[in-house]
């Protein structure tokens, strides 16, 4: 699928667009947690391991895996399974420990309450669609230690796809989402003090190698978009996308089990935990894409 990209989501090259969604059709069909890529040793990816990860990140910008042996379920595991397929340069945001990774589980927050360290639903977005233009998020690392009672399902949509579904039916909707004024994220405001300006970009943009990036919330509040008629067209036709469950993949990650991709949509059911079962993933995003394949 690389060699695809280069001109692929160049508005004005149709018959480059057009291979590389006849290219991409089919593999939407496959459903990614029916093929999880069982993992021996996370800090020594065999070959064939590391290809099934990379292929798979390749065609669908996302693969399951599951550790054979979930004894060491350590943050320098995640460091080191990040680092064998491209994933580097950590993004350190307001909740992450020291080393950058966060610990997504219910926590007492001081200050402004963010939804990941809750039981609650996260709704439909990629990963720090409120980050500066330079510190975009192209990859992430979340890997579950354990799991809760009950919930804490995750839904995952390939973000290509949901490209590949507005520009077949109207272009004008995938420019209105490549303005750079589409989506803007106020400040963040804590006790009166701004602790992140706010910031404007577009929905899609094409990363460095060709391949595209996405930034989008589905939150109703502290989203501004773009007054204008196409673009509200386009933010009602891709909620309605992300409603349809024929086009989501819905999985439940068990303890030993982790998700690599590059920032892909997601979102998360509610969850509760119990006395013996209290979920915990490790979370480690990325300024990289998932690379390495030849």
């Amino acid at each position: 699928m690389s060699v695809l990209f280069q001109k692929a989501f160049n508005l004005d090259d149709d018959d480059a667009y057009q291979r590389w969604s006849e290219a991409k059709l089919p593999l939407h069909q496959c459903d990614v947690s029916q093929h999880i890529v069982m993992i021996s040793d996370p800090f020594n990816l065999t070959e064939d391991e590391s290809r099934a990860l990379l292929v798979s990140c390749d065609h669908y910008n996302m693969a399951v895996y599951q550790l054979r042996e979930a004894t060491n379920q350590s943050k320098d595991m995640v460091l080191s399974l990040g680092q064998q397929v491209g994933l580097n340069r950590l993004d350190t945001n307001l909740r992450s420990d020291l080393d950058s990774i966060s610990r997504l589980q219910v926590s007492e927050q001081a200050g402004n309450q963010y939804i990941p360290y809750t039981n609650k639903a996260l709704s439909w977005h990629t990963d720090g669609y409120y980050n500066k233009p330079e510190c975009q998020i192209n990859g992430f690392l979340l890997h579950c230690v354990s799991t809760a009672e009950k919930g804490g399902m995750n839904f995952l949509l390939d973000h290509e796809w949901v490209y590949k579904i507005l520009r077949d039916e109207n272009p004008d909707y995938i420019e209105a989402l490549m303005h750079p004024q589409a989506m803007t994220i106020p400040d963040n405001i804590e006790a009166g003090k701004v602790i992140r300006a706010a910031q404007t970009g577009p929905v899609f943009s094409l990363h460095s190698s060709g391949r595209l990036h996405m930034r989008y919330s589905a939150r109703k509040r502290n989203i501004v978009w773009r007054d204008d008629e196409c673009t509200k067209a386009a933010v009602l036709r891709l909620t309605e996308i992300l409603s349809d469950e024929s086009l989501v993949l819905s999985h439940a990650m068990q303890a030993g089990q982790g998700l690599i991709c590059n920032n892909v949509l997601h979102n998360r059911t509610g969850f509760v935990n119990s006395d013996s079962n209290k979920r915990l993933m490790y979370r480690a995003r990325y300024f990289d894409r998932v690379s390495g394949l030849s």
